[in-house]
């Protein structure tokens, strides 16, 4: 039986060596490609033909999820799977939307993280427990308000203005709207300017006003 071929991006050596620890010496997986960083491992995909691409968010020059989107796009072959502390809502649907197939966080169990990467390899998607909780969560939001996202929706908001909407209204600061998203500080307030522009609203007060009104945060 071929084994699944996994490459890792981590820019933590001490997590890297712990990681491939766990993966060395499995029946069915084997290590091809290891990397600090994103630009690096992408000129070894190309050889490696990883199956899966396990990669953390937080790498120097280009994020993972960054990453996964070039990987999804330039190498379909390659199935990327999110390995993160982070298990903000943002960072989750950032990923998904640009191609991950499975998030992880990372203290789970080394029996959970060979069952995320074959259940990945198979076809499936696969999340943490914690992860899980955070999407259904996010559902159950909406299935309980479908009325206020309706009205949200009619606005025609991009899914990008409205995910920064969400942040300004629980009152993230610029710059950490475009840390968290990997945006520049201008397209955040270039964002804002047309969400304003679309609710036909004035101030930062107006959006969180509006936000609180139609159910798009929790008091």
């Amino acid at each position: 039986m071929d084994k699944i071929r996994v490459a890792l991006v981590e820019d933590h050596q001490l997590v890297r060596d712990g990681i491939r620890s766990l993966l060395t010496n499995l029946p069915n997986i084997e290590v091809v490609a290891e990397s600090d960083c994103a630009k690096t491992m992408l000129s070894q995909i190309e050889v490696a033909k990883p199956d899966i691409l396990l990669v953390d968010i937080s790498l120097p020059e280009m994020s993972g999820i960054e990453m996964a989107k070039v990987v999804t796009t330039k190498y379909p072959g390659t199935k990327v799977i999110i390995l993160s502390m982070h298990t903000e809502q943002e960072y989750i649907f950032n990923s998904l939307r640009n191609g991950a197939k499975g998030y992880l966080h990372k203290s789970i169990s080394r029996e959970e993280l060979v069952e995320a990467i074959e259940q990945v390899y198979g076809g499936s998607e696969y999340f943490s427990k914690e992860v899980s909780g955070i999407i259904l969560k996010s559902y159950l939001r909406q299935i309980k308000n479908p009325e206020r996202v309706e009205e949200y929706e009619d606005k025609k908001l991009t899914p990008r203005e409205m995910e920064i909407l969400r942040m300004v209204a629980q009152g993230y600061s610029n710059q950490l709207i475009a840390d968290k998203l990997f945006i520049s500080v201008r397209t955040v307030e270039s964002h804002k300017n047309h969400i304003m522009q679309k609710l036909e609203l004035t101030t930062t007060v107006d959006l969180v006003k509006y936000a609180i009104k139609n159910g798009i945060i929790d008091l």
